[in-house]
């Protein structure tokens, strides 16, 4: 497993993405060979670069296209027309790019070739690639000890996520009078579709090393009756990684799972690091990017401010108390989206879908998160940050604090536009929803870092080019 931005991925998807690379860059060069071999051309100096424009051009349009994401593009047709969406995508942005920088353009001979050889090859090697991922091939084998509900929920994302990296050989229950702890039904019938080993607390391990398997997952559902530590030492002397739950979910999952962990797991965990170059270097960052965004957004926000005013009665520019960094509570604003005086008879409530207090641009520049981009002025004042955990009102802060244990570590950073939570997850309008999107805040809180502000970025763009998770 490969630690980028403190989460793990499987070397073989960064394998992946290189051969995929690899085939792209071949493909051109193949159909560059072909025309320069019938027309006797030689190759010019600029080849290497012209080539490598268009790989990483299209490896870029395949990412936002979703083509990276095999949950998303796990059939033969969705990839076909996914990847045909992507070729579309990647001639309209070489176009662009040729128009500006000519000394990089290839033949348009030879561009239509590559887009026939890129078709081909690129859709064959995935499929030989899905069909590695279906067979398991190359997955690290693990053996979770324990049947609760944290051993459920990691079982449930492996199964679910087809290039995790990982296969579950067997699962070894709390020995609790000798069979499996029956307090959850749920758990029970998922573990229970996973081969299950009742062995003696002192054999385990033997067990483990016979089926060849390197890492253990401690998933206990009540440590204090059965702990088998001296197997678990067994193992790990034996060359066995022995890897506690939450931990090993946080890496699986890139979240913390909330209402599992306890507060000696956060004190003791890697984390939580922060220093003042650090905010530093941030805060200067968020002055220098909503400068620059503001500028360069001017046009866009005059021209929704006019859509708003010309559409519905009301103030252009929606202004609601938040609650910010240490509990302080501050004015945002939002471009108006919804009627005026939309909360004077129900009261503060979330937002739902096809909400009929949603005004027709409202639609529209919530889709795209328009609405969102006033509050670049709050990131210049510094009451927010171009990224960290979304801002809640108090009304609604004030409930999930008593019903989400660990809600309030949220006020330790600055709420910020975007968010490591908005990019996983779509918009929450429950106490549920606040749960999940709790346990990437919390991911995000204890591993923060410029790099991983960059990622949510990248991400945002692909969230608000797609228009997804709005209501």
């Amino acid at each position: 497993m490969l630690n980028i931005l403190k989460q793990y991925y499987p070397i073989r998807n960064i394998i992946f993405f290189m051969i995929e690379g690899a085939v792209i860059f071949f493909s051109v060069l193949l159909a560059l060979v072909i025309f320069t071999y019938s027309n006797s051309f030689l190759f010019d100096l600029f080849i290497i670069l012209r080539i490598s424009v268009v790989t990483v051009v299209c490896q870029i349009s395949l990412y936002y296209n979703d083509l990276y994401d095999f949950e998303v593009a796990s059939t033969v047709s969705e990839m076909i027309i996914r990847l045909m969406q992507s070729l579309g995508v990647t001639s309209i942005a070489l176009a662009v790019i040729y128009f500006y920088f000519p000394m990089v353009i290839i033949d348009e001979v030879i561009f239509a070739l590559s887009i026939f050889l890129l078709l081909v090859f690129v859709v064959a090697w995935r499929l030989i690639y899905i069909s590695i991922l279906n067979k398991g091939m190359f997955n690290e084998s693990i053996v979770i000890l324990g049947s609760s509900r944290l051993a459920s929920d990691i079982l449930n994302e492996i199964d679910t996520h087809l290039d995790c990296g990982y296969t579950v050989m067997a699962v070894i229950p709390d020995s609790i009078h000798g069979h499996v702890n029956n307090n959850s039904e749920p758990v029970n019938k998922r573990i229970a579709d996973r081969e299950l080993i009742n062995v003696d607390k002192t054999e385990f391990c033997d067990a483990v090393i016979n089926m060849g398997v390197r890492k253990v997952v401690e998933a206990l559902q009540d440590k204090r009756s059965f702990f088998p530590a001296e197997e678990l030492l067994k193992c790990r002397v034996a060359g066995v990684d022995v890897i506690e739950g939450t931990t090993f979910y946080e890496m699986l999952t890139g979240k913390l799972p909330v209402t599992f962990i306890n507060p000696s797991w956060l004190i003791f965990s890697s984390g939580f690091r922060k220093s003042g170059f650090k905010a530093f270097i941030k805060r200067l960052i968020d002055i220098v990017a909503s400068l620059i965004l503001i500028v360069l957004l001017l046009p866009l926000l005059l021209i929704t401010a006019f859509l708003i005013k010309i559409d519905s009665k009301g103030q252009i520019l929606f202004a609601q108390d938040r609650v910010g960094q240490n509990k302080k509570e501050y004015m945002m604003y939002k471009f108006r989206s919804m009627k005026q005086n939309a909360e004077k008879t129900s009261g503060p409530v979330w937002a739902k879908d096809n909400d009929d207090r949603i005004t027709r641009v409202g639609r529209v520049i919530r889709k795209f998160r328009i609405d969102e981009l006033p509050q670049l002025w709050n990131v210049l004042t510094g009451t927010m940050s171009m990224v960290g955990p979304r801002p809640e009102r108090k009304h609604f802060t004030d409930q999930l604090e008593k019903a989400i244990p660990y809600y309030s570590e949220r006020f330790t950073v600055k709420p910020g536009i975007t968010g490591w939570a908005q990019v996983c997850y779509d918009y929450g309008a429950s106490v549920e929803d606040a749960i999940e999107k709790l346990n990437y805040d919390l991911f995000y809180i204890k591993n923060m870092s410029i790099m991983m502000d960059v990622v949510i970025i990248l991400r945002t763009i692909k969230t608000v080019l797609f228009g997804r998770g709005a209501r």
